[in-house]
């Protein structure tokens, strides 16, 4: 066997958009990745990783991954070179800015791939002279959102404080399924004396192991926090310290609390008044943790939950202390870097904002200019974004439709161009995570890309020159990498010693607000947000519900009586690996006990699924301990394999703009005969 045979072992790391960022230890031979594990000697992952990690091997190799660039023509895609697609996508930028302005260009970028040099497309932009850019979240946008109105920004503890923790709360966190080595820590932490509540609709791995497992009624949890509070301020469990030297508004809460009796709680939330005064007990014997999943921020009333659970935490005395915390983001990671200087933030002349949520109404109703061109980025919105059969419709009006893929996803068919694009092993990058864990993970390019594929960065750098700004793109690899890394040079973090050790730890506070100084305008923890005010939207805190529930709209929930989820898959980070889990994918519909016996329907019935917006058709599966009148339908299958659930969900935007109301949903059901 030839030295050219010998199979090689690469340190290397994740690039999915996932809570974990984990190390990864590629094998490669005859220039082809064969093999993904995890990196034993990360100090976060420790060598165990999850299917969609192991999934990018397939990935890399798939016959189905795009080759070549493909145009549109009569209604059939084309092969045409390179130099072809890019002149004519070049002229076309430039007829736009000539006879519209740069506006009438919409770039749709989402956040499949956590490498720093993937944000290089808003560089591209900005030397084009900016255009219709999308804001807000789909995923975390309402609660990021709210936390920055709390304490001035999104920050949580250190993984290895848990060992700090006497109680440690799961709220609305499948941890199994979406954070797997927080799974793994919260066993050691049970191990170790600490006890572990689960609060959450749906019964998920971590309840099994849990000291107790309260389900809640969806969209129902910032009021369930509310009754908390009221029973925390009745029994004088409450951090008076930090509440009166610390705080801003207390009293907007005091007088908030006063309009709501906790029995009234009991029978919003359906959890019981024990329940409620048990976990009153739980959240004063500290230090508690609070660890808060993104779906219970996916509704109309999403940024004022997470607020009331912040709140929670703040009276009971568990901010800035080890152990503690209203853990959702850790902005210090993503902050530690120089986006601006990477961005070339300053090069924009135009700018123009469309909702994340509702890109597909702007798009329909855009003028002064209208949407010439849509350019997508590392997503697939006919699949993610909701209302799908709007978003196709907005798709399909514009003129031209540019695509950067690696497969012919649903949004890549409705394209005009496909460019192929290089999966993680075929290009050099960094990687981070600024959900859980503050290290960064190094990825060197392992293998060449097949056929024509080409990296985002070689795509912009050729579009630029042929527009004439070739010089803002003049930049090696590293030097690209360099310029992310310049505020870290004070730490002792550089390029070269990233690359050589593979994974470092960046300098975060590992147990933020523990001064007690928050980014707030007043310096304080702010129960009524100035910065709210200052946006000129509700900076107090509220009791509001979701739009679609009986509370809210009692004609439409007699309609349509179930509140639909849709949370993320096992197997597939979003929409991306559907395609490569084989061609008999089937859709499946997961229920609550109570619904199975109302329609007399057992495990593998077929059903539809619908409300005024669409409908998805699969087969059943019973959910164990499901709450009652709760129905799952895992987000980002393709539709040719029976998706998008997106069909269901509605456009709308939470309370504080930024965020999506994708569980926001009523539907229903019944069961189709088969022959």
């Amino acid at each position: 066997m030839g030295a050219e045979n010998l199979a090689e072992i690469r340190k290397t790391a994740c690039p999915l958009n996932c809570w974990d960022s984990c190390g990864f230890k590629v094998t490669v031979e005859d220039g082809k990745v064969i093999r993904v594990e995890g990196d034993e000697t990360h100090p976060i992952t420790r060598g165990k990783i999850c299917g969609r990690g192991r999934m990018l091997e397939k990935r890399a190799n798939s016959k189905q991954r795009l080759l070549h660039p493909l145009k549109k023509i009569n209604g059939e895609f084309i092969q045409i070179s390179w130099e072809q697609a890019l002149d004519e996508i070049a002229e076309r930028f430039r007829e736009i800015k000539e006879k519209y302005g740069s506006t009438a260009v919409l770039h749709s970028h989402d956040y499949a791939n956590n490498g720093i040099l993937k944000n290089l497309d808003q560089r591209f932009f900005n030397g084009y002279g900016g255009v219709t850019q999308v804001y807000g979240s789909l995923c975390w946008g309402a609660g990021i959102e709210a936390q920055k109105w709390d304490f001035g920004n999104a920050y949580s503890h250190v993984p290895d404080d848990l060992i700090n923790s006497k109680n440690v709360i799961i709220w609305g966190r499948n941890v199994a399924r979406t954070n797997m080595h927080l799974f793994e820590r919260l066993l050691e932490a049970k191990r170790q004396g600490a006890a572990i509540y689960v609060i959450d609709p749906l019964y998920n791995p971590i309840a099994k192991h849990a000291d107790e497992f309260i389900t809640v009624k969806p969209g129902m949890d910032g009021i369930l926090a509310a009754g908390i509070m009221k029973e925390i301020l009745r029994l004088g469990l409450e951090d008076r310290e930090f509440i009166e030297h610390s705080t801003h508004g207390f009293k907007d809460l005091v007088n908030l609390l006063e309009g709501i009796s906790l029995e009234k709680v009991s029978e919003m939330t359906e959890v019981s008044c024990e329940t409620i005064t048990q976990l009153a007990y739980v959240y004063s014997s500290k230090p508690t943790a609070t660890y808060m999943g993104l779906g219970m921020q996916r509704y109309k009333n999403g940024g004022n939950t997470i607020r009331l659970i912040d709140a929670l935490v703040a009276i009971s005395g568990n901010v800035g202390i080890p152990g503690g915390g209203a853990n959702y983001a850790n902005l210090q990671v993503g902050q530690s870097f120089a986006f601006a200087e990477l961005t070339n933030a300053d090069r924009k002349r135009e700018n123009r904002q469309f909702s994340m949520m509702k890109q597909a109404e702007e798009i329909l109703t855009a003028v002064n200019p209208t949407i010439q061109m849509i350019v997508v980025t590392c997503g697939n919105p006919l699949t993610q974004v909701p209302d799908t059969n709007i978003v196709k419709k907005a798709f399909s009006s514009v003129p031209t439709v540019v695509v950067l893929e690696q497969f012919m996803t649903d949004t890549a068919l409705l394209a005009d161009y496909v460019l192929p694009i290089t999966t993680v092993f075929e290009e050099e990058d960094f990687y981070y995570s600024s959900m859980y864990h503050h290290y960064i993970n190094y990825g060197p390019k392992l293998v060449d890309a097949p056929g024509e594929a080409q990296s985002d960065l070689w795509v912009w750098t050729q579009l630029a020159e042929r527009l004439g700004f070739g010089e803002d793109f003049a930049f090696t690899r590293d030097e690209w990498l360099k310029m992310t890394l310049k505020p870290l040079k004070g730490a002792g973090i550089t390029l070269e010693k990233l690359k050589d050790q593979h994974t470092l730890e960046l300098p975060v506070d590992k147990v933020p607000w523990s001064d007690h100084k928050f980014q707030t305008p007043t310096g304080k923890f702010e129960f009524t947000s100035l910065l709210g005010q200052i946006k000129g939207l509700n900076g107090s805190l509220t009791l509001a519900v979701p739009d679609e529930s009986k509370w809210n709209n009692p004609s439409l929930f007699k309609e349509y009586p179930y509140q639909l989820l849709t949370i993320h898959p096992l197997r597939s980070n979003h929409s991306q690996n559907y395609h490569l889990l084989g061609e008999h994918l089937k859709l499946k519909i997961e229920i609550a006990p109570n619904i199975a016996e109302e329609h007399g329907l057992s495990n593998g019935d077929y059903v539809r699924v619908w409300n005024d917006r669409g409908e998805v058709k699969g087969h059943i599966s019973i959910l164990v301990k499901a709450h009652p009148n709760t129905i799952n339908i895992d987000e980002g299958i393709w539709k040719r394999f029976g998706g998008s659930v997106n069909q269901l969900t509605p456009s709308g935007e939470s309370d504080n703009g930024l965020g999506s109301t994708l569980y926001d949903c009523l539907v229903n059901l019944e069961k189709i005969k088969t022959n």
